[in-house]
């Protein structure tokens, strides 16, 4: 039933493919752990202005969080580089480079080919 108007939105392609999945996972823990970080310091600033007794545990908690974030950012960071390592990106390296260890790899071959077999030794 078509009844000839636009659709309400047009799907465009991403500007960038999808995250892997355990980067993403790791991204979205270290996201929830910076924001809880952040109510925390929060937390403690309003406490230590109103003068109140949960000031110091705040602060020693905040400070805890920080440590927490920061590893969290830094697990983003190295999950990334691990996935890309073991699952590799598809880039096309320049054909010069390419050429040139073509062309390395043919000589090595040829030069293994024409190369006569060493005489057996032990018939001699």
């Amino acid at each position: 039933m078509d009844t000839g108007r636009e659709p309400l939105w047009q799907e465009e392609p991403a500007a960038r493919p999808r995250m892997a999945e355990p980067v993403r996972t790791a991204a979205v823990r270290a996201v929830i752990i910076v924001a809880v970080t952040l109510i925390q310091a929060m937390v403690a600033f309003l406490c230590t202005l109103s003068g109140s007794w949960l000031a110091f545990p705040a602060v020693l908690g905040t400070v805890a969080g920080t440590v927490v974030a920061t590893w969290a950012v830094l697990d983003v960071w190295v999950t990334r580089q691990v996935w890309v390592q073991r699952h590799g990106v598809r880039s096309q390296p320049s054909s010069t480079a390419r050429e040139l260890r073509r062309e390395r790899r043919q000589a090595r071959r040829r030069q293994r080919r024409e190369r006569p077999a060493p005489a057996d030794r032990a018939a001699a």
